[in-house]
């Protein structure tokens, strides 16, 4: 008598369903990212005026501002809305440090990783930059907005350093490389094989992290970082060597701004 084989289950490809579901997911990581700014500036704005605004301490409090709220946007509301769409009376769950990247506490693997990560990103941002320098109408040295005049000093200059270099990656990473990425990851790895969900995962979580720096050369830097950053939170299983690459990148960048006064 032979003996019956049992067929290994084989994952679907990708359903409307899921694809829908990661068009909703991106949409809202990225519309939370920029209305949010959009809202917070309009209000100071209209409260401060627009040339007090610009002073590094408000813009220090408007960056602030924005990635709380934003946070708070896509960590909180969809949880919220999809316990009251199922009528749940159980209590709301919201993604946890493990499902943000920011299990346990960072390990010398990851510190030592970041270097590592960093001189990739420079490769393979150089690749990826001398390539759109092929098309007339990509701007390589277009200066990027960062909100901060070039001659900030004293206190003004180490708000702007606390800003840039330290608020600025953090907030991002948990956002796009914490949250986005896992999300993705997993919804992904539900229909599609393992290579293919983090493949896609990451495409998609960079190509939207350069849509919203808006600025064709900034976004096309800035999408070379998130290849590496979610390859990094891939390897780890957390963000913490994303974190430092992203701020040893906008440390570099504050040296040549604020020290070196070099635009």
């Amino acid at each position: 008598m032979k003996a019956v084989t049992k067929k290994q289950p084989t994952k679907k490809g990708p359903s409307w369903r899921l694809v829908f579901s990661v068009f909703l997911i991106l949409l809202w990581a990225g519309a939370s990212v920029i209305v949010v700014q959009l809202i917070v500036g309009y209000i100071m704005v209209s409260v401060l005026g627009a040339e007090k605004f610009m002073e590094p301490v408000w813009m220090a409090i408007y960056s602030a501002l924005s990635y709380i709220l934003a946070l708070v946007s896509i960590i909180f509301i969809p949880p919220l809305i999809l316990q009251k769409k199922r009528k749940e009376k159980a209590p709301l769950k919201v993604a946890s440090r493990t499902d943000l990247g920011l299990r346990g506490m960072p390990t010398w693997t990851d510190i030592g990783l970041a270097p590592v990560g960093f001189i990739i990103y420079l490769l393979l941002a150089a690749g990826i930059t001398a390539i759109f320098s092929l098309f007339p109408w990509f701007n390589v040295g277009e200066a990027q907005e960062v909100g901060f005049s070039t001659y900030v000093v004293g206190f003004d200059r180490i708000m702007a350093f606390l800003t840039l270099v330290v608020m600025a990656p953090i907030a991002e990473e948990i956002i796009f490389r914490g949250w986005l990425y896992g999300k993705l990851r997993n919804k992904l790895s539900q229909n599609t094989s393992n290579a293919v969900s983090i493949l896609l995962a990451t495409l998609l979580v960079s190509i939207l992290f350069g849509v919203v720096h808006m600025q064709w050369n900034v976004g096309v830097n800035v999408f070379a970082m998130s290849v590496v950053l979610c390859g990094l939170r891939e390897i780890t299983g957390t963000i913490y060597s994303g974190i430092l690459v992203h701020m040893i990148k906008n440390g570099l960048a504050f040296y040549y701004l604020y020290i070196l006064g070099i635009a």
